[in-house]
């Protein structure tokens, strides 16, 4: 995977400048909440009653992402404007840092295919911003694909990840290779999810928006990492970015503060299968799913 090992945090760092193409100027206030659900033959249940607020703090807490059925990892803004990756213990409701970088910005926390690593795009001395990997049992963190920056989001497909490059346009590209890259499409949105049991990757084309509505929707489209073509496979949820796969067929979207449900074999339209009402929140901005289909972690910002 063309990497190279790098010990960060031996390195001189200085004051991070967040640029307008980087991660941290744009974040808002937001917290994570647990709640029960299930997936079953019949369909997928969200127990909205059982809703739990796990994070408390005054600044950002969001990207959320488990690592095993009991373990999630989100990326948390401390008082001093920087962010790490904290691990979050379902069974005994501890938080671990697996990040406590002062000088330096992880965002984006995913496990690698091996269950070794927690990748992260991370915030460099320079504003470089890199795809590094974190070893579980807290070793020295390895950079992955040194030559390719600014990545702004990613997501994984075996061993590869496929880049969110930030520029003008934003570009998704593949890197099969150090000397094969390849584009896979401009003005993607920022989530990129492998289509579980497919050679696919999943993303939001941003250059076919419509108004639905008066809601802006977007194509999904969905590119064969072997043969190297996209092709559109249905429609986003209007005015929502984030989605996550339940099947090969099922995903989800939030828009608001209600969560929807779409099968893309079927071609069906969004069907609205929870709402979270939350004193104190609006707006769900992200929403993962443990790989049991037990429990779903959404983000949520406060209302004031």
């Amino acid at each position: 995977m063309f990497s190279s090992t790098i010990k960060p945090y031996n390195l001189l760092l200085a004051t991070i400048f967040f640029f307008t193409l980087t991660y941290a100027h744009a974040q808002k206030s937001s917290d994570l909440f647990l709640i029960q659900a299930k997936k079953g033959l019949f369909g997928f249940t969200i127990f909205s009653e059982t809703a739990k607020k796990i994070t408390s703090g005054k600044y950002y807490d969001n990207q959320p992402t488990f690592i095993n059925k009991s373990q999630l990892a989100f990326t948390s803004q401390d008082e001093s404007g920087n962010f790490d990756i904290i691990m979050y213990n379902l069974s005994n409701d501890k938080f671990t840092n697996m990040t406590r970088t002062s000088d330096i910005s992880e965002f984006s926390p995913d496990i690698t295919s091996c269950g070794q690593y927690i990748s992260t795009v991370t915030v460099e001395k320079d504003s470089s911003q890199r795809l590094w990997l974190y070893p579980i049992n807290f070793g020295e963190p390895e950079l992955l694909y040194d030559d390719i920056k600014p990545v702004g989001y990613y997501g994984w497909h075996g061993e590869t990840a496929a880049l969110f490059l930030l520029g003008t346009p934003n570009r998704l590209v593949y890197p099969y290779s150090r000397e094969d890259i390849f584009e896979v499409a401009q003005n993607p949105g920022r989530c990129i999810k492998r289509r579980p049991g497919t050679d696919e990757i999943v993303y939001l084309d941003k250059g076919s928006n419509i108004v639905s509505d008066g809601k802006e929707v977007f194509e999904l489209k969905a590119f064969d990492i072997k043969n190297r073509q996209s092709a559109t496979i249905g429609t986003a949820l209007g005015n929502a970015e984030d989605f996550f796969w339940l099947d090969k067929n099922n995903l989800i979207m939030a828009r608001d503060n209600s969560i929807y449900l779409k099968n893309i074999s079927k071609g069906t339209d969004w069907e609205e299968i929870a709402t979270l009402n939350i004193p104190g929140y609006k707006n769900i901005s992200r929403i993962t799913l443990s790989p049991d289909n037990k429990n779903l972690v959404i983000a949520m910002e406060p209302s004031k």
